[in-house]
């Protein structure tokens, strides 16, 4: 395939370098590390670094040529095809060099500010108990046909979309899910994808530092289900009970399908327990009812769990199939996730990080019945701000107790950081420890838990590091909290 064929659907700012016009193509590549030869480098302006930087280095090493929406830098003597939108550029060209594996297998898209991991995991156990072999890509790892790999982004860049799409066909895959965030739909990432089913969740405050407003915010969730270049998905799977899913208005010939608790909802959850052992509830499918049973805990992710449901109808997959693959789903990694070493309180790791999960996720705590919920959390720096004090609120307005610390404090101090969260946390006479290190607020939360509580640790969920100023260190909240746990004794 040369480069002209390569970049036959990208808008081009001017006539394309002669010389490489007929070049055949070995590669695509954003990563001048990666460059191999006969490859063509893709140079991004990015927040921290420009990809032009590394144009000379992606020559040194094989490209044939460079694609960018920028001019090249001074002194840069290669071929450089300028483009009207780099990652449109390279999301169009990666779709035509790997033969459009989008059209051969099933893609659903999973977007919403709280739910998308675990949605995700519901609907990919759903699709192998109907016997597909899946790929599954989201926040914590990325998933192809049984193998595990490390998740770069929670939405990667539209060629390792593609690359994953292709590899999926190869091995006689047949469906993929991801989680289509708004950084990631905003940038480009699944621009040109052909969705089969578009998931949204619910939208509450998050990513201001981002977006600006919660308009821009809804408007690139909201890409999923109108694209700007690609046809629609055939399927939108919304939430009867979010106001910004009602206002999501799919184009003509979209099929919908509603879920939630309301009357309203084509698939609704009735008659609803909870238990240590998880949740079960009768699903009223259209008048249809059937007893749906899941290890998962808490009213928020009875919403996952019909969102699920509904994407295995749209891929017409039976009830007892699905219903199998919803018990199936155990736990999802840093989603409730429980460190258990014996001791007589329960200890739960949560990747909770916006003030509407972080009460989601005391809500579910209240519903077990502890004698006491203690909870730990912080909040993360050179992110938005206002929500902090809502962190805040949300923490101290359920908690018995509440132990403030830092998440991943990245440039700022943490003490200012905190001193945010205080505002709100303030606001509420609930008893709270003030402890910047983390470790050691974990410690004091344990350190104070009595038999029957509920110990909560919010905000990093399956992160294995946190990340500071000048260094990112190992740090894994469920080591933490074990090693906490040991040294009292549990665990033997």
């Amino acid at each position: 395939m040369t480069v002209r064929d390569v970049l036959s659907g990208v808008r081009l700012k001017r006539p394309m370098p002669a010389q490489i016009d007929h070049c055949e193509v070995a590669g695509l590549e954003y990563d001048s590390r990666k460059v191999g030869r006969g490859f063509l480098f893709f140079a991004f302006p990015g927040a921290k670094v420009d990809g032009r930087m590394f144009a000379a280095q992606a020559m040194e090493r094989g490209a044939i040529g460079v694609v960018s929406e920028l001019e090249p830098p001074q002194g840069f003597t290669g071929p450089w095809i300028q483009v009207e939108h780099g990652r449109k550029a390279l999301a169009k060209a990666a779709r035509t060099f790997y033969g459009a594996p989008d059209e051969r297998i099933g893609v659903t898209g999973v977007t919403g500010t709280n739910g998308k991991t675990t949605t995700s995991y519901l609907i990919d156990s759903v699709l192998r108990a109907a016997g597909r072999t899946t790929a599954l890509i989201g926040t914590i790892e990325y998933h192809l046909a049984g193998r595990k790999m490390a998740a770069a982004n929670t939405t990667p860049e539209s060629l390792d979309l593609f690359r994953i799409f292709h590899e999926l066909v190869n091995v006689g895959g047949q469906n993929a899910t991801m989680e289509a965030s708004s950084h990631g739909l905003a940038l480009g990432r699944v621009y040109g994808i052909r969705f089969h089913t578009s998931v949204f969740t619910n939208l509450t405050r998050d990513h201001l530092d981002f977006h600006g407003t919660m308009e821009d915010y809804f408007a690139a969730k909201r890409l999923l289900f109108a694209p700007e270049d690609a046809p629609p998905p055939a399927w939108s799977v919304l939430n009867a009970d979010d106001e910004y899913a009602r206002r999501i208005d799919p184009p003509p010939g979209v099929r919908r399908l509603w879920y939630g608790f309301g009357a309203d909802a084509e698939y609704r959850a009735e008659e609803v327990a909870f238990s240590f052992d998880g949740l079960r509830f009768r699903l009223n499918a259209r008048g249809e009812r059937y007893e749906i049973l899941s290890p998962l805990l808490g009213r928020h992710n009875v919403y996952n769990i019909l969102a699920a449901i509904c994407t295995g109808i749209t891929y017409d997959i039976d009830m007892p199939t699905i219903s199998k693959g919803i018990a199936a789903c155990r736990s999802v990694p840093g989603r409730f996730e429980r460190v258990d070493l014996g001791q007589p309180f329960l200890v739960v790791v949560d990747y909770a990080h916006t003030d509407d999960a972080l009460r989601n996720l005391i809500a579910v705590a209240r519903a077990l019945k502890p004698k006491r919920v203690i909870t730990v959390f912080g909040c993360g720096g050179d992110r938005d701000r206002a929500k902090r004090p809502l962190m805040g609120m949300a923490a101290a307005e359920n908690s018995d107790f509440v132990v403030l610390t830092s998440d991943n404090p990245r440039s700022e101090d943490p003490l200012d950081i905190i001193n945010d969260a205080l505002v709100g946390l303030r606001r509420f006479d609930t008893p709270h420890v003030v402890e910047p290190d983390r470790a050691k607020a974990i410690r004091i939360a344990i350190q104070n838990a009595e038999r029957g509580d509920i110990v909560l640790i919010a905000g990093k969920g399956h992160e294995p590091y946190q990340i500071f100023k000048n260094q990112t260190v190992h740090f894994d909240d469920r080591e933490a909290a074990a090693e906490v746990l040991r040294g009292f004794g549990y665990g033997g």
